[in-house]
């Protein structure tokens, strides 16, 4: 569905006319919701390698899903449009759907209400890596950890919760994991590090701990630190409670040797790729990567680009490194 179709499309309309009236009393705050560059009509974004992005690809069923639940959303919305817990969850919805634009204009529209509220910074910033807009979504996340500081943290509900209906996230963790995951998609791998390392600390459950020490394993890689990214996977075992990270789990017994590169990836007959097949995609390339096999790695990013996922973050690492390696 492109952007400006459908009832998220229809959304649009409103979303927009709010920020806008938001907007002036936001500054730059919420005029930073603006893309860098004009995109072509129904583009959500360009990504890191100059191709247009339009349309998430959902299957028919879960398009269903996400459209009914962003039905209730705007309708909760449009009742209380004030109200932070609707502003977020609308535009919570509309990002699952895809319309990217739309639910930064939301979140902005909020932070024009909210200034000081972390929430809207924490997905508004995720969704700014989205959009391959990394230093906005640094700001955003900054800004939101600023805010939590000293502050005592709290569980994030699952927009779409896992077979235990168990979240296993938290503001505070969730603003320091895309934060990272933004420094690590700039390059920027030192400053990923303590943050990251951070996390692993303070983590309170398997799922947490496996998804961190994925991307710290693959900092510290990154920066030659070997020894350093071996005492992290040497953590990790087949015995963890993990309920809906598998696939980071089972990455890091690869590079514990206790999996193999073959086994870590399945893709559709015909190349296509789920999410959480990009993610355990791009692990994979960057095994190669680390271990001398360039053309493999480069061939496996390039792999995840023509599955399709974009809005994945292993996706947009892949196409980070493609972009990287251009001359």
């Amino acid at each position: 569905m492109a952007a400006g179709t459908g009832t998220a499309g229809r959304a649009t309309s409103v979303v927009l006319g709010l920020f806008l009236v938001c907007a002036s009393c936001a500054g730059d705050q919420a005029d930073s919701s603006a893309p860098p560059t004009a995109l072509p009509e129904g583009a959500e974004a360009i990504s890191l390698l100059g191709d247009t992005l339009r349309t998430f690809p959902l299957s028919a069923a879960v398009r269903e899903r996400y459209e009914t639940q962003l039905a209730d959303a705007k309708r909760a919305y449009e009742r209380t449009p004030e109200n932070p817990d609707s502003i977020i969850w609308y535009a919570r919805r509309l990002g699952y759907v895809g319309q990217l634009r739309a639910a930064i204009a939301v979140y902005s529209a909020g932070i024009a209400l909210h200034p000081d509220d972390p929430w809207m910074y924490r997905h508004r910033g995720h969704r700014y890596i989205s959009v391959r807009e990394f230093d906005n979504a640094i700001r955003d996340l900054e800004r939101a950890a600023a805010l939590v500081a000293g502050t005592p943290d709290i569980v994030e509900p699952d927009g779409q919760p896992n077979a235990a209906n168990q979240p296993i996230g938290t503001l505070h963790s969730n603003i320091n994991y895309h934060l990272a995951l933004a420094y690590y998609l700039k390059g920027d791998f030192e400053k990923a590090l303590p943050v990251y390392r951070r996390e692993l600390e303070t983590a309170n459950n398997d799922d947490r701990r496996v998804s961190i020490a994925h991307w710290l394993y693959m900092s510290l890689r990154r920066l030659g630190r070997n020894d350093e990214a071996t005492a992290v996977a040497a953590e990790f075992s087949r015995q963890m409670n993990v309920i809906e990270n598998g696939t980071y789990h089972e990455l890091m017994l690869m590079y514990r040797g206790l999996m193999s590169p073959d086994s870590v990836l399945t893709v559709g007959p015909n190349g296509e790729m789920s999410v959480t097949d990009a993610t355990a995609a791009y692990g994979l390339a960057n095994w190669h990567w680390y271990n001398g096999r360039r053309a493999d790695a480069e061939r496996t990013w390039r792999r995840i680009i023509e599955g399709g996922q974009w809005g994945a973050f292993g996706y947009i690492a892949a196409e980070a490194e493609l972009a990287r390696e251009r001359p």
